[in-house]
């Protein structure tokens, strides 16, 4: 019988743990949702800003590509810019909720 009532109280202890975890995991998703990556392509000419959570905040293109006129690199550069910011942005969520995770193996979480 005291066996388990040491279940038991295991239990109470691991469900308080999970609970302390989900916690911390939200606290840190707000925290990603206001820090902010800044990438750029083309020695500037495309700046992206994308949150931990990836949300793009801001793209600034220098109006200089529009006279140029060529619109596939234009298109190029966006492209490389908003892929470097997504991937900047998810290691950035990696570094920030890998240590909470461990190594549960969460999609997207490094982990």
């Amino acid at each position: 019988m005291a066996k388990g009532k040491q279940q038991g109280l295991s239990g109470k202890g691991m469900l308080a743990q999970i609970q302390r975890l989900q916690q911390e995991l939200q606290q840190a998703q707000t925290e990603l949702a206001e820090e902010v990556v800044e990438v750029s392509a083309g020695g500037g000419a495309v700046k992206i800003q994308m949150t931990g959570t990836q949300e793009c905040k801001s793209v600034l293109i220098d109006p200089q590509l529009f006279e140029e006129g060529d619109v596939e690199m234009l298109q190029d550069l966006v492209m490389l810019a908003i892929n470097q910011a997504i991937e900047d942005s998810q290691s950035l969520a990696a570094r920030k909720l890998g240590p909470m995770t461990g190594g549960l193996g969460i999609p997207g979480l490094g982990g």
